[in-house]
């Protein structure tokens, strides 16, 4: 363990520190568009983080490569480098959209060149485990087309999420830290080596997330554009499969005693079945959201609009840190309510509890914009927005005539080049587009 938290503290360092010479580049190679219609930010923010965390993850790797115990996964297995190869591949094909904005099926075709890659190196699935059939050996094919149909699921699910500062980069590490526990369980209580790139993987993810995210929390500074949000999710995919058609379920020997504990016993097999998609359930059913919508108003699906789960969290009128919490809340609910139930199938204490949060979930996914006022003898205590507003006597002016008086009055254009929240408009004038 104290290794795996090494590695991970080491690509969340990397990550953090080249993130802040990582937009300065971008500032000055123009990697910095014009406020979109759809977009939520209001000034012009620089993309590239991605570039920060694709040297987090080498950084982890070439750390794990030399520690003693997280050695033998590079000795006996390939997986470590397919996953870098693959993620070269997607990394540079962000970098490029990025800066010169690539078409959409062109980031398709370079997705599946990404997966075929990794299928090339080892990192595929050979066999699922399937309720009441057993294990079932994939053909060559069959493996191939699998991991090529998961691998882009997952990329695009994390792409379509990532639309509000912060949200991506957390629920991915929300989705990783479930993802973590549960291959270190399979690696650690069983004995199971073939979950150990899993493992690490899911460690890395976790440290690339986080190093991250102090720079992309509201008001984002840097955004990861694509270059980021493939990368993740291709090493989120990468753990699924790793583990769910690696590890092979009869090496448990899980199939012995009543037939009720076996059906309690083998939960962890299936488990892999699922827990990938609970990791990207909110992305996935945003993902699926967005194509029907689209589909049905005769648009493209790869077509952007302000449909998503994040843009209908904004308009119901909670706050941008607010959604941000909220998807936080739903990803950490479905992602460890599907570990705790693998942990313990039989108790209904966690079934109950994934319920009394959902309604907690429901509460506050409904609950409209509210500002807790304070009593009076108390405003002295909190800041003046808990406070409460006292009427002004007519004759005083108020701060709204005050405004209405500086709307009559010229005011004198702002040059070029003033900096605004994010310092983007110091290289350029400020975007005219609709905010």
């Amino acid at each position: 363990m104290r290794e795996y938290l090494l590695t991970l503290c080491i690509t969340a360092a990397v990550t953090y520190l080249l993130t802040g010479p990582v937009r300065k580049f971008a500032i000055v190679a123009g990697a910095m568009p014009a406020v979109r219609a759809r977009d939520v930010h209001r000034e012009p923010t620089p993309r590239l983080g991605g570039i920060a965390m694709f040297f987090g993850l080498c950084a982890g790797l070439l750390v794990a490569d030399h520690l003693t115990n997280l050695n033998d996964v590079f000795e006996r297995s390939n997986e470590p480098r397919a996953l870098l190869s693959g993620a070269a591949v997607i990394w540079l094909i962000g970098v490029l959209d990025d800066k010169f904005e690539i078409d959409a099926l062109i980031k398709l075709g370079a997705q599946m060149i990404a997966a075929g890659v990794m299928v090339m190196q080892g990192l595929t699935i050979l066999w699922l485990p399937i309720p009441g059939v057993g294990t079932f050996a994939l053909t060559q094919w069959q493996g191939t087309l699998l991991t090529v149909a998961l691998v882009v699921i997952t990329i695009n699910a994390v792409n379509f999420v990532d639309g509000l500062d912060g949200l991506a980069a957390g629920m991915v590490c929300i989705a990783s830290a479930a993802f973590f526990m549960y291959a270190y369980r399979i690696w650690y209580s069983y004995g199971i080596e073939a979950a150990a790139p899993a493992t690490l993987f899911s460690a890395i993810l976790m440290g690339m997330c986080l190093g991250f995210l102090p720079h992309n929390m509201h008001p984002a500074r840097i955004f990861m554009g694509d270059s980021g949000s493939m990368l993740i999710g291709l090493v989120l995919a990468a753990g699924a499969i790793s583990i769910t058609g690696q590890v092979d379920p009869d090496v448990m020997n899980l199939f012995s005693g009543s037939e009720r504990n076996t059906v309690h016993q083998t939960v962890p097999v299936y488990i892999p079945l699922l827990l990938p998609l609970t990791i990207i359930a909110i992305p996935a059913a945003d993902l699926i959201l967005a194509i029907v919508r689209r589909t049905w108003r005769g648009q493209s699906p790869f077509a952007a609009d302000r449909g998503h789960l994040h843009h209908r969290l904004l308009e119901i009128g909670h706050s941008h840190s607010r959604a941000v919490l909220i998807m936080y809340f739903w990803s950490a609910l479905i992602a460890f309510g599907a570990l705790a139930y693998s942990v313990n199938s039989a108790s209904m204490w966690i079934v109950l509890g994934v319920v009394a949060l959902s309604a907690i979930g429901l509460v506050l996914l409904l609950l409209p914009r509210f500002t807790p006022r304070a009593p009076r003898w108390a405003e002295a205590f909190v800041p003046p927005r808990y406070r409460r507003r006292r009427a002004l006597p007519e004759a005083a002016e108020t701060p709204a005539a005050e405004d209405q008086q500086e709307q009559q009055e010229p005011r004198t254009p702002v040059a070029v080049g003033v900096s605004g929240v994010n310092g983007a408009t110091a290289v350029g004038p400020r975007s005219r587009a609709a905010r």
